[in-house]
């Protein structure tokens, strides 16, 4: 008996993510595309498969499935970063870094632009993120790359201006994929310019800051 309501609750946890995971991907994909105003709950529902009832259970709100959404995409975002450690090697890291945000981008373009669309709107519903757990991410990083300058191994470089350059380039290729793909012909999709733009992308960036 016990079993089988293990077996049984398991099902049922199951299930609940998965409805809160298709709510969760409509949600990106419609804010994506129309923004938090330009998106009815009714149209949410519907591309989940869900009821408008049913989703308010979970998401009580336009504006709190808005957030679940950017905090989804947040961590997504800053998984790659988390990894950066002190005991890598300088160029190796930062490069790897690269690649892993260039994958973030190929993998993930429709919650860049989203986070881009918050971004530009002033962070209205996640600025206590940002100026939070990402704030201290980021010093913690920056504090990592500021010992490797010191002790000889980066040449001199400012930590957040290498991380925010990193940012603007890697997500360039998500956020402008229309324009990228308008010129070149291709996006990050195609193997090939993938292998390329993270080539190029690691080359124009460590190269600036290898010690000479």
């Amino acid at each position: 008996m016990a079993g089988e309501t293990v077996k049984t609750t398991g099902r049922r946890s199951r299930a609940v993510a998965a409805k809160k995971q298709a709510i969760l991907a409509a949600g990106l994909a419609l804010f994506s595309q129309y923004g938090i105003h330009g998106t009815s709950l009714d149209q949410v529902a519907e591309q989940a498969g869900v009821s408008k009832t049913n989703m308010l259970y979970y998401y009580p709100s336009k504006e709190a499935l808005y957030v679940a959404v950017l905090k989804e995409i947040l961590e997504i975002w800053l998984a790659p970063f988390k990894s950066f450690s002190a005991d890598q090697e300088p160029l190796v890291a930062i490069g790897d870094y690269i690649r892993r945000k260039l994958e973030v981008s190929r993998d993930y373009p429709q919650a860049s632009r989203l986070f881009c669309l918050e971004m530009l709107q002033g962070a209205p519903l996640l600025m206590a993120e940002l100026s939070g757990d990402l704030k201290q991410l980021v010093d913690e990083k920056s504090a990592i790359i500021a010992d490797w300058v010191a002790s000889g191994k980066l040449a001199p470089v400012d930590p957040q201006h290498l991380v925010f350059m990193i940012w603007a380039t890697t997500q360039h290729y998500a956020d402008f994929a229309t324009q990228i793909e308008a010129v070149t012909g291709k996006n990050l999709s195609d193997p090939q310019f993938f292998a390329e733009t993270v080539a190029g992308v690691q080359r124009m960036i460590t190269e600036g800051i290898r010690v000479r």
